[in-house]
Formats: C-alpha cells, sequence, structure tokens
C-alpha cells in the first residue's frame, strides 16, 4: 500500500518548532536526572548534537535587565523626591528665617524711633542760653500788680535770642499788654510757658517748635525797667495758673 504525507494540522513540524521541543525536552531531562541515568558507554561515544537557540535564555535575561532599570528608575525617582523635600523644607527655613530677622528689625527700628521720640519730648533747654536769673519768682514789690512776680527774669541785652524751653505748638503771639510782645507755647505735656516783653516775635500761632528753637528776641516792651526776659510756667494759658519755673526747669533737667 503507497504511502502519501500528511496533510492540515498534521503537517511535520517546522525545523524552529523541533528546535524548541528538543531543548525544552533536554531541560526537563536534566532536571529530572533522566540523562544523568541512562548515560552509558553507548551514548558516550556518539557525537554531542549542537542545541539551537531557542531565545528563551536572552528573554529571561533581558527581562532581568529591565527590571533592575526600573529598580534603579524608581531609587533614582525617590531620591530625587527626598532631596526636593530637603530642598524645600530648607527654603521654608530660609523663608521663616528672613521673615523673623524683618520682624526683629522693624521692631528695633520701632523701638529706636521711639525713644528718639520719647527722648526728643522730654528734652528741655534754658530759654536764655548761658544766662541766669535776675529776678527769681513771687519777688514781691509794687511794680507788679499782683503784688508778686509770677515767673522769674533771666538777663538779657536786648536783641538776644529767646528759644522754646521744649516741644509745644505755639498758642498766643503778639501783644500782651503789661508782658509786651509775648509768645504763649503750650507743651506736650499739657503745661504751658510764657515769653514776655519780646523786641520781636518770629512764630505764629500754631506753629510747632522744638527744643532750643528761637522763638523771638528779648527786649524791653511792655511794663519794664530795662531789657531782659520774662519767662513764666502755667499750667493753663491764662494768667493766675503760674507755678515755679526754676522747679519746673529742674524737674525737666535743666540746670539754672
Amino acid at each position: 500500500m503507497a504511502l502519501t504525507r500528511a496533510t492540515g494540522k498534521h503537517r511535520r513540524p517546522s525545523r524552529m518548532q523541533r528546535s524548541t521541543a528538543r531543548a525544552a525536552g533536554v531541560a526537563a531531562l536534566t532536571t529530572t536526572g533522566v540523562i544523568g541515568t541512562v548515560a552509558g558507554p553507548a551514548f558516550a561515544a556518539a557525537p554531542e548534537a549542537p542545541v539551537e537557540q531557542t531565545g528563551i535564555t536572552p528573554v529571561l535575561t533581558m527581562g532581568d535587565t529591565v527590571a533592575e532599570q526600573i529598580d534603579a528608575q524608581a531609587a533614582a525617582q525617590q531620591e530625587a523626591a527626598e532631596l526636593a523635600e530637603i530642598k524645600r523644607q530648607a527654603e521654608e527655613a530660609a523663608r521663616k528665617q528672613a521673615a523673623e530677622a524683618a520682624k526683629e528689625a522693624r521692631e528695633a527700628k520701632e523701638r529706636a524711633a521711639r525713644e528718639a521720640e520719647r527722648k526728643r519730648l522730654n528734652t528741655f533747654v534754658s530759654p536764655i542760653a548761658g544766662s541766669y536769673v535776675s529776678t527769681s519768682y513771687q519777688a514781691g514789690g509794687a511794680v507788679w500788680s499782683s503784688g508778686s512776680h509770677t515767673g522769674i527774669d533771666f538777663h538779657a541785652s536786648s536783641g538776644t535770642s529767646v528759644r522754646s524751653v521744649g516741644v509745644g505748638t505755639v498758642v498766643e503771639a503778639g501783644w500782651g499788654g503789661a508782658y509786651g510782645n509775648q509768645v504763649v507755647i503750650k507743651m506736650h505735656d499739657g503745661t504751658y510757658t510764657q515769653y514776655g516783653h519780646l523786641s520781636s516775635i518770629s512764630v505764629s500761632v500754631g506753629q510747632s517748635v522744638t527744643p532750643g528753637q528761637q522763638i523771638g528776641l528779648s527786649g524791653a516792651t511792655g511794663n519794664v525797667t530795662g531789657a531782659h526776659l520774662h519767662f513764666e510756667a502755667r499750667t493753663g494759658e491764662d494768667y493766675g495758673s503760674d507755678i515755679d519755673p526754676v522747679a519746673y526747669l529742674r524737674s525737666h533737667g535743666v540746670n539754672i
């Protein structure tokens, strides 16, 4: 009977299929120890047939390499994230430190400004530089309508610079009857100072003045017997509220 070649799904396996099957079989025999058991002189004499490359080992190796690369990439990303967090924390700490330093600088500046203002407000000077008191407070005599001196007189020739004793605002500047040309200043603490018998006035009502600022020149206007400066310290703006000018000036650090 004549043999015919099988067709369809019963065709003979291709060379690649045979090689792959052979490699798989060899691997299975090696694993189970069959080759080691049956190997004998007859099998040892037979030449060893070369095993065709199936591509299995390279695929496994490639898979390991890709996994290692993925692990390395993940580690690099983790390290980058950690470094970014460290950098963020450092920048945040630097911002906080800078903000704290700026706050401390502002507070120091504000303290310095307050101290300077306090010093300015509490700085007092004599109304006539280098002068002395020629007539004391509450000295008696017919010269004064009240029967006593309501202020003190500073020795000063006509035209001597008259200064504000401290910080304040001018509330009167002009003729004052027996006081002649006068200036009255409301001081920052609510008290008042008066400067009388001036030959000229250099400030106006509503003007702010500072310690040592010239407000006029001494003279002999009003009810006087000669040139001098009449200085009063008062609790109020009006006549009759006078207090001891020497004690007033000394309480503010002026030695007269």
